[in-house]
């Protein structure tokens, strides 16, 4: 009888469950999990589970740091009880520079925080900001599928800066940049249209995204030639009007002058990237005309020999699509996230002063361009060294002669590697 019983409970027993069974295999190949891009969804859903718990322990354990937060509230405020001349309104640490779709957005913000008061809450808000805005980039990656799973526990919970910039200062960078990654999933899908709705959207956040616009002109000329382009151009700028139409009513030039001041003067106190250099260049209107030509020739050159595939001219692609002498294959992928990517990415190694708030601009975009080229010297070791060396430049507050040489140096070599790598990616397509 007991040795019934025995094998009875033995049968009962049964195999090793399905889960239990696909995780032990999992493990066992654990090196294809880390470095095969069909394991991405697999790895970025258990770093989102994880971001979860990361981000609720960092709200309760980290002293929440007061920097602007309170500067959006009395910005918004003032237009609440009645003042559209953007002059006029102003916060705590200075008058309001950022477009109206940033106090639409923030006055929400403002009511449902208790005017506010309730930080808690809107750090909450923002872990859910932080939260989409992983999703979204995730499934950028998981389309172009060049960038190895390993690398996104990187972009997670690797990145002090990053959480610290959404959930412990509140900044309203990282919400133009969700409304960017949300344009530019748009895109991979083909719904232009919409998706040029979300850029405008997120250009009424901060204008930084208008780093993007390079890339997106050219993207547009190539899906649609310049007639068809115009329309979904005057879209955009159809959006600044109507969201900026009350404060244009009141004071127009007041308006764009604030919103969208490109003379801007910035403190060198705060800058990350030009430590190194004598406050006095720094603030030189002849050192800002130099960095603004820089960038508009590295932006021509990738323009011209790096963005265009085809075998025409820049010119052809004026053209509508049905008449031009190749007919041009659909923008994949790859070529949509490269040319957006790396346009944002030229004008920030080309920026006037870069401030801590500044590296969710680009950060969430590393990754993909460290990978996205073919050069072999670039090894996934020397690539992670990379991206650490930029954090750590990022992390080093005050910024330093040696943080901020640091920085550039390691712009340098991401931005040769996406010459020379890209012009390998083009030569080998070319062959076949």
């Amino acid at each position: 009888m007991v040795s019934g019983a025995g094998v009875a409970r033995k049968k009962s027993a049964g195999p090793p469950s399905l889960m239990w069974g696909t995780l032990h295999a999992l493990w066992k190949d654990k090196h294809r999990v880390l470095f095969k891009s069909e394991y991405t969804l697999l790895v970025t859903a258990v770093l989102w589970i994880a971001e979860i718990v990361i981000n609720i322990c960092v709200i309760h354990r980290v002293a929440y740091t007061e920097i602007d937060w309170k500067a959006y509230m009395e910005e918004v405020e003032g237009v609440i009880n009645g003042t559209y001349d953007y002059t006029q309104l102003k916060g705590d640490t200075g008058p309001l520079v950022y477009p109206a779709g940033f106090v639409y957005i923030f006055t929400v913000l403002y009511y449902v925080t208790g005017r506010g008061r309730d930080v808690r809450l809107a750090q909450y808000l923002f872990a859910v900001f932080y939260l989409v805005t992983l999703l979204l980039v995730f499934r950028i990656y998981r389309r172009t599928s060049k960038v190895p799973p390993f690398v996104f526990f990187f972009m997670c919970c690797a990145s002090y800066r990053i959480h610290s910039i959404f959930i412990l200062r509140l900044f309203n960078d990282p919400v133009a940049m969700m409304l960017l990654f949300v344009a530019v999933n748009l895109f991979l899908d083909g719904r232009w249209t919409l998706g040029c709705c979300f850029y405008s959207l997120a250009v009424s956040v901060k204008m930084n995204v208008l780093l993007f616009a390079p890339g997106l002109l050219f993207l547009l000329l190539c899906e649609f030639g310049l007639l068809w382009s115009i329309p979904r151009l005057s879209l955009c700028a159809a959006i600044q009007v109507a969201l900026g139409l009350p404060f244009l009513l009141e004071n127009p030039l007041g308006y764009v002058s604030r919103s969208f001041d490109l003379g801007r003067q910035f403190l060198f106190e705060w800058t990350v990237n030009w430590r190194f250099l004598p406050e006095e260049i720094f603030l030189s209107r002849y050192f800002h005309l130099a960095l603004l030509g820089a960038h508009l020739s590295v932006l021509l050159l990738f323009t011209l020999y790096r963005w265009n595939r085809s075998q025409e001219s820049i010119i052809s692609l004026l053209k509508d699509p049905a008449q031009r002498k190749q007919t041009s294959p659909k923008l994949t992928a790859d070529q949509i996230t490269y040319t957006l990517f790396t346009a944002n990415f030229i004008g920030v190694c080309f920026s006037r002063s870069l401030h801590y708030q500044f590296y969710v601009w680009y950060f969430h975009t590393l990754p993909y361009l460290l990978w996205s080229g073919r050069v072999t010297k670039l090894a996934p070791l020397f690539r992670v060294l990379i991206l650490g060396l930029v954090e750590l430049s990022w992390n080093t507050y005050p910024s330093t002669v040696y943080s901020s040489a640091v920085l550039h140096a390691c712009h340098l070599v991401i931005l040769l590697s996406l010459w020379y790598g890209q012009e390998a990616a083009v030569h080998l397509h070319k062959r076949k």
